[in-house]
């Protein structure tokens, strides 16, 4: 097969590429908002009849929420699942719009032209870079070079929670040698990344309670039991002067990130010091001795989210307060079970508890960090590719956050994940006024195609 050709196809019908992106960015498929189911299913059907036009044996799958997508393909080598979303966050606050978040404009910019639209990165744009290069292979070769299996869900961003139930109940044909999710970024202007691995996440919260009403301070303060007060020394305990959490058990299977991995973070020129100072900081101020990157990708985290109790309106309140409550996150990395860790820290805050305090818990969520084994081919692969496409060399990265699909693929379905993305940090997802850089959008079916021709040579 000539890549030449296809990337020749790809630039040719850039512009006709974007119209069929504006078309699917028209559909208002907000799937938190019950209103617009109709049009989270006519995202869908929409993709199904992409899909078929390419050449793909395309479906929707009903679940109790929003369809699923799945389209297949033979073809001679390895067989590869792509993933993506179409479904959309809302739109609110609409007054902070400079248009209508659903007629997508070509926008000129002082860094190029954008995409502007609700959708444009998150994840529209994202997933067509990924149809456009199967559409222009198949246009130039009659056929795509291995098998590919495509899956977009409708509820990424209401939650999924359909997704783990259809995985394992009807995830057998998405079983693939290799995952491929185009969610993510960039790592800076111009510098392509992979995510390698991702954090995990556990959420807390609790509430401590003394005695049975609010007291007043100048009656019972100084005998009584204040909450506040027990909260506030638990929490200020959570971590040592080095930064380390001290939760017994904290950093069990925590392992440190290979020579290789840390020479290419440090060889990324990171700039802690601009990184903090966009938001009014100076100093990083996680574990003593890591380096920045560390701190944001291959090391777990303990954060105070919330904190709550006794009187905080206009004026003052001598009270000491009957409750206290606050909400703690743990951000956990490859090697920590999080539901071993939800017992850990339970027992921890528990055995500090004064006898005339009591607790009550509520989770929110346990996810496990994804690590990705990086000695399959294909990630060489992706990166020399990505490599072409982009003026910086691609990195192998860490991801501060979670995909949780990623993980759900490695533990139901057992197959790694290959993260590649090409959104940027001023690309407002989640918020008014999203853009995809057109730039992002060309280069990435272009990256797509390299990376899908590199991967069935192999």
């Amino acid at each position: 097969m000539s890549l030449d050709a296809v990337l020749a196809r790809l630039d040719a019908d850039l512009e006709a590429a974007t119209a069929r992106l504006f078309d699917l960015l028209r559909i208002p498929s907000i799937s938190t908002d019950p209103a617009h189911k109709p049009d989270v299913r006519r995202a869908a059907e929409w993709l199904r009849d992409d899909l078929a036009a390419i050449g793909f044996a395309a479906e929707l799958h009903d679940t109790p929420g929003h369809p699923m997508v799945v389209g297949q393909i033979d073809g001679p080598g390895p067989h590869l699942l792509f993933y993506g979303h179409y479904d959309v966050q809302p739109v609110d606050p609409l007054s902070l719009w400079d248009r209508d978040p659903f007629d997508p404009e070509l926008q000129d910019t002082p860094r190029g032209k954008v995409i502007r639209a609700r959708g444009a990165a998150d994840d529209k744009g994202q997933l067509m870079t990924f149809l456009e290069a199967c559409r222009a292979i198949k246009a130039e070769t009659g056929r795509l070079p291995c098998k590919i299996t495509v899956f977009f869900e409708g509820e990424e961003e209401s939650g999924s929670p359909s997704l783990v139930p259809y995985l394992k109940e009807r995830g057998d044909p998405l079983k693939a040698d290799l995952a491929l999710i185009c969610d993510t970024g960039l790592f800076a202007e111009g510098v392509p990344a992979i995510v390698t691995q991702l954090r995990g996440l556990l959420g807390e919260e609790m509430t401590i309670t003394g005695p049975r009403i609010d007291l007043h301070s100048g009656m019972y303060g100084g005998m009584a039991m204040n909450p506040i007060r027990v909260l506030t020394q638990i929490l200020g305990g959570l971590h040592d002067a080095q930064g380390r959490v001290q939760v017994p058990g904290f950093y069990d299977g925590v392992e440190d990130i290979s020579a290789d991995l840390r020479a290419q973070w440090q060889g990324l020129g990171f700039d802690a010091g601009g990184f903090l100072g966009d938001v009014g900081l100076a100093q990083p101020a996680g574990e003593t001795g890591r380096m920045p990157l560390e701190m944001l990708w291959s090391r777990p985290t303990g954060e105070i989210n919330g904190i709550w109790g006794g009187y905080t309106g206009a004026g003052f309140k001598t009270v000491l307060p009957a409750q206290a409550s606050a909400k703690v996150s743990f951000r956990l990395v490859a090697g920590q079970d999080p539901l071993n860790l939800r017992a850990a820290f339970r027992a921890w805050v528990e055995a500090q508890l004064p006898a005339d305090c009591t607790i009550a818990w509520t989770d929110h969520g346990a996810s496990p960090a994804s690590r990705m084994d990086i000695s399959h081919p294909a990630f060489c692969i992706a990166r020399a590719a990505l490599s072409q496409e982009w003026p910086g060399e691609a990195a192998f990265i860490g991801g501060g956050g979670s995909i949780p699909v990623a993980g759900y693929f490695k533990d139901i379905l057992g197959m790694d994940s290959l993260l590649a993305g090409f959104g940027k940090d001023d690309d407002a997802i989640h918020s008014p006024n999203e853009k995809y850089d057109l730039d992002s959008f060309h280069r990435g079916m272009r990256a797509w195609a390299r990376i899908l021709t590199g991967i069935a040579a192999a």
